[in-house]
């Protein structure tokens, strides 16, 4: 009898872990919309440079109403290679001659051109004020957007850290933490009220601590040693798991926070996108889920991450013309991230052993946050070119998949307690197949 039995008479899903689950939702539901909101404040409007003739309103006011607006606009500004007005040059005079031009002509690129050095003037038609309208975040600044998206996220990093050490303060531990920890009768309080809260109060009279005690020997004499955190990283098997699972925790939140970034990249309506990318997570948990159960943690991860990879791929060299198949593409990649996610972390906490579960969680979870913090950062990369930034979004969840070969799998089998219990895990595996080749060779 072990720990899983004390579960099952408590109750294994009950009304207590729905609480807790509804609980984690909530804040969560609270939280993440915050990451989201730099979609919308540091959205890039429509602009243009600032021109004397089209933007002065003296100049305005005075004029004689010969020229449209469209008239002033094509001898003031340039047009770019798809024929549309460029976004960060001005011509330095009036180009007139244009005027009596009909279509292209060859020789727009040898004409005088000039930065916009008086300003620009931004469309306020989907976003009346953000944070690049205010600072001018556009043309040679466009970059200090992806920083200012940068800090939101380290800001997230170093949180992580401090209010996660913090908040053991007042959160319900984990009654197997508690017993690992040696800390009998805080679990078995624990342990009472999960049963009460299930509706079975008749398991209070027959849970003792002496039950408690004689069902968890094992864990409690694992109990006597407390590992260091060092730990994580002095056995080898421990070790290989835990920088496997940072790696593909990086690599897996780098393009998630790529995709849901940079929304404006991938379609022009913001509003629209953000909106499908939200539909899309709640089925695609679902998906994870029935995944995991049927098809291995293995097998659901390089599934997911393969076809997140792909998508972006795909995605990156879909002409920004055909603007629905870039969103449907982008909604299948957010959708798979975030099955991904969910996959990852299930497999994760399976593989740690308890004792270590919190710390190790801790350090998975800095890579992780490490991965989403550099996400905007490789924006600035579109300087060399516009698809370098995806191209390494596709890339990093292939990379994720082939490292999941490096890892267990944990289906239907028990959460590992000690550290011990990981590295017999290796030799039992040896002595196994051992013995099947053993078999295989011996003659009968």
């Amino acid at each position: 009898m072990a720990f899983q039995d004390l579960l099952y008479q408590v109750g294994g899903l009950g009304r207590f872990q729905i609480l807790q689950i509804v609980c984690l939702c909530i804040s969560s539901i609270i939280v993440f919309p915050h990451v989201l909101l730099e979609n919308f404040t540091a959205a890039i409007p429509g602009h243009r440079c600032w021109v004397h003739i089209l933007d002065n309103d003296t100049v305005s006011a005075n004029g004689t109403g010969i020229l449209s607006q469209d008239t002033l606009l094509r001898i003031s500004i340039p047009l770019d290679s798809n024929l549309r007005p460029e976004n960060c040059r001005r011509f330095l005079h009036p180009q007139w001659q244009l005027l009596h031009l009909n279509g292209t002509f060859p020789n727009v690129s040898e004409l005088d051109t000039e930065p916009c050095v008086n300003g620009w003037v931004y469309d306020q038609s989907s976003f009346s004020s953000t944070i690049v309208t205010e600072w001018d975040l556009v043309c040679e600044f466009q970059s200090l957007i992806s920083v200012s998206k940068f800090l939101v996220m380290a800001g997230m990093l170093v949180g992580g850290i401090i209010y996660g050490h913090l908040s053991d303060r007042w959160l319900a531990e984990s009654a197997r933490w508690l017993i690992i920890t040696n800390k009998p009768e805080e679990a078995l309080n624990k342990l009472r009220k999960a049963a009460h809260r299930n509706g079975r109060k008749n398991v209070a009279d027959t849970l003792t601590l002496e039950v408690l005690r004689s069902t968890t020997q094992e864990e409690l004499e694992a109990a006597q040693n407390k590992p260091p955190v060092y730990d994580l990283f002095r056995t080898r098997n421990l070790r290989k798991r835990i920088c496997v699972l940072s790696f593909m925790r990086f690599t897996t939140f780098l393009p998630y926070f790529g995709l849901n970034l940079h929304v404006q990249h991938l379609g022009k309506n913001v509003f629209l996108s953000q909106v499908l990318f939200g539909v899309v997570t709640l089925p695609s948990n679902y998906v994870a889920l029935l995944a995991l159960n049927h098809l291995g943690r293995r097998v659901s991860q390089m599934l997911f991450l393969f076809l997140l990879g792909i998508s972006i791929l795909i995605t990156t060299f879909v002409p920004e013309e055909m603007q629905s198949l870039r969103v449907a593409l982008a909604t299948f990649g957010v959708g798979v991230s975030s099955a991904a996610s969910t996959s990852s972390a299930t497999h994760g906490n399976e593989l740690i052993p308890t004792v270590v579960r919190a710390v190790a969680v801790g350090v998975i979870g800095i890579a992780a946050n490490i991965g989403a913090a550099v996400a905007p950062l490789l924006m600035i990369l579109t300087v060399y070119s516009p698809h370098l930034p995806w191209i390494i979004y596709g890339v990093s969840p292939i990379l994720s998949a082939l490292a999941v070969r490096l890892l267990p799998e944990t289906r239907n089998q028990p959460l590992p307690d000690s550290i011990q219990d990981v590295e017999n895990e290796r030799k039992d595996w040896r002595k196994a197949k051992q013995e099947e080749i053993s078999m295989k060779v011996t003659p009968f």
